[in-house]
C-alpha cells in the first residue's frame, strides 16, 4: 500500500508526504548450489531446520516480512523572487530485523530563462540490522541439529557461529544534476552521482556452499563482504514530444569497487488517447559484472577468501523488463493507472565449473516475475 500526499503553500512551498507499507512472503534464495540429494538447512533463527529436494535450488521458506516507510519532504524557492529552490527530506523505515533512519538536501538554480537548472544534493542514512538469533560470524560453518547427538550439542555449536546482536551501516550520497531545454519539445539530463557505505555489509541470510572434488556438498559456510564500498555513476535522459505521444529514454552507468561494473536502458512511450487516457509501453534492459569475491561455491581444500559470496544479486547477470500502464480519468479531479510487468533474471557463470559432477545441476537458474500495480489519484 502506498499513500502519497502533496499540497502546496504560499504559492511556492510544496510539503510532500509518502507512506509506504509493504507485507512480503515467499521464499528467497539461501547462497547454496543445487544438489542430486536432499539437502537440511538450519534456520536463520537457530530454530528448526528445513529440507531442500534433489536438483532444486535451495530456497529459505521462512522470509516474512513487513516494512512501514516515511517520507517527508519540503521545498521551496528561497526568496520570493529567487533563482534558487531547495528541499529538504527526511525518511524512516522499519522492517522486523532492520531499520533506517536518513536525511537529504537539494539545492536547484535556473538560467537562461529557466530553460537550464543545475543541481546539487546530498543525503545521508543510518542503518541497523538486527535479525533474531543475531548476526553469523562470515566464514564459520552453519550448525545443523541433524549433526549433533542432543539438543545442548547444536546449541553450543549454533552460539558458536554468532556475534553480536546486532551490526549498522552507515551511508552519504552525494548527486550532481543538469537539466536542458533544448527546444519546445526535447528536454535532457544528466546526473553524476557519489555514493560512499561502510559497516556491515554482508548479507547474514546468505551461505556458500563448500563441495568436493565430485561436486557433493561437504559443508556451508556464512558468506563475508568487505565492510566499505564507494560507488560511482553517471545518467542520461532524453525526452522528447511528438505529435500525440512522448519518448522518455535513459542510459545509466554505475561501478563500484567491488568490480561490479552495470548497464541501464529504459524506454517509456507514452501516448496519448481521447478522453485523457493514455498507453504507456515500457521496456528495460540491465546487465551487470560479478563483484571481484563473488563465487558460485567453494572448493574444499582452496584457501578460504577474506570475502566470498555466492549471492546471485552481486553476481554477472542481465535482466529485461516488459510492461505496459494505461492511465485514466475517474472524473475531474480523480485518475487510476493500472501496470502490469513481466521481468526475467538471467545469471551467468563467471568461469567454467572447476569440479566435475555439477553438469546435471542448474547453479544458475533463471528468475521470472510479473508485477501488477494499481495507482489512485485524488
Amino acid at each position: 500500500m502506498i499513500a502519497n500526499a502533496e499540497t502546496t503553500i504560499d504559492d511556492t512551498g510544496k510539503l510532500n508526504i509518502k507512506f509506504v507499507l509493504d507485507s512480503l512472503t515467499g521464499a528467497s534464495a539461501n547462497g547454496a548450489i543445487a544438489q542430486d540429494t536432499i539437502q537440511t538447512f538450519s534456520r536463520p533463527s537457530g530454530n528448526g531446520q528445513y529440507d531442500i529436494a534433489a536438483g532444486t535450488t535451495p530456497l529459505d521458506d521462512t522470509f516474512r516480512d513487513t516494512r512501514a516507510q516515511l517520507n517527508i519532504s519540503w521545498s521551496d524557492l528561497i526568496s520570493p523572487e529567487s533563482d534558487y529552490t531547495y528541499t529538504l527530506g527526511t525518511n524512516l523505515s522499519k522492517e522486523f530485523d532492520f531499520q533506517s533512519i536518513g536525511f537529504s538536501a537539494e539545492l536547484a538554480r535556473d538560467f537562461n530563462q529557466k530553460n537550464t537548472t543545475i543541481s546539487g544534493g546530498f543525503s545521508a542514512a543510518a542503518e541497523e540490522y538486527n535479525p533474531k538469533g543475531a548476526i553469523p560470524i562470515g566464514l564459520t560453518s552453519m550448525a545443523i541439529r541433524d549433526n549433533f547427538a542432543t539438543e545442548e550439542l547444536f546449541d553450543t555449536a549454533f552460539e558458536a557461529t554468532r556475534g553480536s546482536s546486532s551490526e549498522t551501516i552507515s551511508s552519504a550520497e552525494f548527486l550532481l544534476g543538469w537539466t536542458q531545454v533544448v527546444n519546445r519539445s526535447t528536454l535532457m539530463q544528466f546526473n553524476y552521482g557519489y555514493a560512499d557505505k561502510s559497516g556491515y555489509l554482508t548479507d547474514p541470510f546468505k551461505i556458500v556452499s563448500v563441495i568436493n572434488n565430485q561436486g557433493i556438498a561437504q559443508d556451508y559456510i556464512y558468506e563475508s563482504r568487505p565492510e566499505t564500498r564507494t560507488q560511482h555513476s553517471v545518467f542520461g535522459m532524453v525526452k522528447k514530444h511528438l505529435d500525440e505521444s512522448v519518448i522518455d529514454f535513459s542510459y545509466r552507468y554505475t561501478t563500484d569497487d567491488w568490480e561490479i561494473d552495470s548497464h541501464t536502458f529504459d524506454l517509456h512511450w507514452h501516448i496519448f488517447t481521447d478522453g485523457g487516457s493514455f498507453w504507456e509501453p515500457h521496456i528495460r534492459f540491465y546487465q551487470q559484472s560479478a563483484a571481484d569475491f563473488y563465487s558460485t561455491y567453494l572448493v574444499q581444500g582452496e584457501d578460504v577468501p577474506q570475502f566470498i559470496s555466492a549471492d546471485y544479486r552481486i553476481g554477472d547477470m542481465s535482466s529485461i523488463t516488459l510492461g505496459l500502464k494505461y492511465g485514466f480519468e475517474v472524473n475531474e479531479d480523480q485518475r487510476a493507472e493500472v501496470r502490469l510487468e513481466y521481468y526475467r533474471q538471467t545469471p551467468k557463470s563467471v568461469s567454467s565449473e572447476r569440479v566435475s559432477g555439477l553438469d546435471n545441476l542448474d547453479l544458475y537458474p533463471e528468475l521470472d516475475a510479473i508485477y501488477l500495480q494499481v495507482n489512485y489519484y485524488f
